[in-house]
């Protein structure tokens, strides 16, 4: 893969978690579907395995309304701009798990098959994350305080990542040959 495209891979997706983070601190949850949309256009047209990367953007896709919603449904999180309900994920958080995942077979692909470096990655860089957004842009409330949370976002992210390179490997659509691989 040319290491341009892993370059641009890394600087598309954290293009999409800054304008999701401005827009939703500014009032603006529509900033962050626009930049993964633009994401993703440029990111189609230069993929070497779209199908591969539809599936894992449904995955994760599916994932993050789940675990958002719930930290938000239990007040673990409030989100900023929570267009258009309060009680689950927004816009703008789902257009990050978007950007994200079309990380996950390309600059993240190290991660694929090792379980627990998958696993510590997202224990750690999950919480980061957050916390990132919510100190430094005000775009994310620790509700329940920032143990909780902390620890929350740990275990979710800890049992996200590697469960979104299994789920990918066992999806239906998989090839023979991406099943070996993925």
């Amino acid at each position: 893969m040319p290491k341009a495209f892993l370059i641009a891979n890394v600087l598309g997706f954290q293009t999409v978690w800054f304008a999701s983070v401005i827009g939703a601190a500014n009032g603006l949850p529509w900033a962050g579907p626009l930049a993964v949309t633009l994401y993703a256009a440029a990111h189609f047209a230069w993929t070497p395995d779209r199908r591969s990367d539809l599936r894992m953007l449904a995955i994760a896709l599916a994932m993050g309304v789940v675990a958002d919603s719930l930290l938000a449904a239990t007040g673990v999180l409030a989100f900023a701009s929570p267009w258009p309900w309060t009680f689950a994920a927004p816009v703008w958080i789902l257009a990050m798990w978007a950007g994200f995942a079309l990380t996950l077979n390309h600059s993240m692909a190290f991660l694929r098959g090792r379980w627990l470096v998958a696993a510590a990655f997202g224990a750690i860089g999950g919480p980061l994350a957050y916390w990132g957004a919510a100190r430094g842009f005000d775009a994310v409330d620790f509700g329940l305080g920032l143990p909780i949370a902390l620890a929350a976002l740990a275990v979710v992210w800890g049992v996200a990542m590697p469960a979104l390179y299994a789920l990918h490997r066992t999806a239906p659509a998989a090839t023979a040959r991406e099943g070996a691989t993925a």
